[in-house]
């Protein structure tokens, strides 16, 4: 029979879960390095996916062996704590009709809980290394690709850099992707991969045009990132979408929990410097990215992306017209501004890898009644679990409760009715896993 209790002393058997998790680090992003970064990788001329992929100098397959050399030269740093692979298919559409190789640099940094048959849990920042001009079939023309996406590129490589070494139960995977602008391919690649290795997947951020401050208007936006999410899980079949709408979970699926975890490390790590805008849509409109793949075969996924954009510095053939500069290219980035979203990665894929897996389910019960009865499935490795509830009309939890030795709670004088409420596993040192939503409890 499952314990149920209506208070805890938490805090007191386990202070580290009283409070917000931060992650102070002697290793912090570097700007430099990562200007030097985006530098050698506009040196290779053009990234695209259809150009080149043995010439030692320019083109995609250059930039490849060199992002991959850069994570060999990190795992020998920190005496082999990461695995450097990469995996390939082959591709053909519009953008490829002749087909093409897509290939993804992938470093795996293990957790403590992977085992013979692989790992418990796994994270995933991403960025995709290919670029492009005005005209995507243009292979030849330069393509420095700079903040779309050497940026994100650059911020993938500079987190195994200040995570290396560091141990986490959950299995980071740093990856380098390519043939997005041709279908998002590399993303396809990655979420069928993660699917046939049976990894599960806690979350993935793609970083996709995340170095630059100056709007196309002029307007500079250099305290804030976007993270874009989707509400409902783009895989819902109609009897879980139907679920979800009487539960009245639209806003709180995995991605969007995902995106408001990442918006309270952000608050909880001042320091960092930038306030997240959870944007709710799961990218720009009409447009999309390779966390798409993910979000389809129903992983929490995410994209960051900058504060403000300036098209003119995206997917332009080099020029200048009429006195206006159209083209991707290094100086239009703002580096220390991309050290800080590389921060916030950071940040958020420590407590990620370091949390207990969410519970499985999370159900209600308190239909006719002033209280509400939770109860949940237990995590492995899981110290405790933090409930957490807010008025129905409202978008974010503004209350919580550490509950330990137990899976099951009573909200005394909190109305079903009136709140939602959610539940997350807590490590022993208060890393959180992502909020499970709660739902109805099964009729018997």
């Amino acid at each position: 029979m499952t314990k149920m209790i209506l208070l805890t002393a938490a805090a007191a058997v386990f202070p580290m879960l009283a409070s917000a998790q931060t992650y102070p680090t002697s290793r912090a992003p570097d700007p430099g390095r990562m200007k030097a970064t985006v530098e050698k990788l506009v040196s290779f001329g053009t990234r695209h996916t259809l150009s080149s992929a043995t010439d030692p100098k320019r083109g995609i397959g250059a930039a490849r062996r060199w992002g991959a050399a850069e994570f060999a030269k990190i795992a020998k740093g920190c005496g082999g704590c990461l695995t450097v692979e990469t995996i390939a298919d082959r591709f053909t559409g519009p953008r490829a009709p002749d087909g093409v190789e897509v290939v993804d640099v992938l470093a795996i940094q293990k957790g403590t809980g992977w085992t013979e048959v692989g790992p418990n849990q796994v994270v995933i920042v991403a960025g995709h290394i290919d670029s492009r001009v005005t005209d995507v079939m243009n292979v030849t023309s330069d393509a420095p690709g700079a903040n779309d996406n050497a940026s994100g590129t650059a911020l993938v490589i500079e987190a195994a850099r200040v995570l290396a070494g560091e141990k986490f139960d959950g299995t980071i995977v740093y990856a380098l992707l390519s043939g997005e602008e041709q279908g998002l391919w590399g993303g396809k690649l990655l979420a069928a991969t993660a699917k046939a290795r049976g990894w599960q997947v806690r979350a993935m951020l793609n970083n996709d045009i995340v170095g630059n401050t100056i709007g196309q208007n002029g307007h500079v936006v250099a305290d804030r990132v976007r993270v874009f999410s989707e509400g409902i899980r783009a895989g819902d079949d109609a009897k879980a979408s139907a679920t979800r709408r009487a539960i009245g979970g639209e806003d709180d699926g995995p991605s969007r929990a995902l995106a408001k975890k990442i918006d309270g490390i952000a608050e909880g790590n001042p320091q960092i410097g930038l306030d997240v805008f959870a944007v709710r849509r799961f990218d720009r409109f009409g447009r999309g990215g390779d966390h798409s793949p993910f979000l389809d075969l129903g992983f929490p996924a995410v994209r960051f992306s900058v504060g403000i954009e300036n098209y003119d510095r995206q997917h332009q053939d080099l020029r200048t017209e009429g006195g206006r500069v159209y083209g991707d290219t290094v100086v239009g980035m703002d580096f220390p501004y991309l050290a800080k979203v590389t921060a916030l990665n950071v940040a958020a894929l420590r407590q990620l890898a370091d949390a207990p897996a969410a519970p499985a389910s999370v159900s209600l019960d308190g239909a006719l009644s002033m209280d509400t009865r939770v109860f949940w499935d237990a995590v492995p490795g899981a110290a405790g679990y933090k409930l957490y509830w807010r008025r129905a009309d409202a978008q974010d939890w503004t209350d919580s409760r550490m509950v330990t030795g137990a899976t099951e709670t009573v909200l005394k004088d909190i109305v079903v009715d009136d709140h939602f409420i959610g539940v997350a596993a807590v490590a022993k040192d208060g890393a959180e896993s992502l909020v499970t939503f709660g739902g109805m409890a099964p009729r018997k």
